[in-house]
């Protein structure tokens, strides 16, 4: 069994920042990948950033710049920190692992970002 467990969430206002922390426990491979996808109310599901089990960083073109992801891979823990925030960038933000075509996710946590 694998359980993610997130952190870091809350509100803040727009231009502010945020970290939230991801951290896995479980039979876990040194080729998993691990990232973040958010969810907004009424739209999908969409990744924010991950880090490949190649190493390899993907950001969504929304928040290039502005977001940057991070990893211990050792600890198969992942890190996101959020600056300038805008009100577009409120949503539920999920942890995610993946590893032999497996998907694991944490349950969440709210960000809220005020005008």
């Amino acid at each position: 069994q694998v359980q993610l467990v997130e952190s870091g969430g809350g509100l803040v206002q727009a231009g502010g920042s945020l970290r939230l922390s991801c951290a896995a426990s479980g039979r876990i491979g040194s080729s998993a990948a691990m990232g973040w996808f958010r969810q907004a109310p009424g739209k999908q599901r969409e990744l924010v950033a991950r880090i490949t089990g190649g190493g390899n960083f993907n950001y969504a073109d929304s928040v290039k710049g502005r977001f940057t992801i991070s990893g211990d891979n050792a600890k198969k823990m992942v890190d996101l920190q959020m600056n300038s925030l805008k009100p577009e960038d409120t949503a539920v933000y999920y942890c995610q692992l993946s590893y032999w075509g497996q998907a694991y996710w944490g349950r969440g946590t709210q960000v809220t970002v005020s005008s």
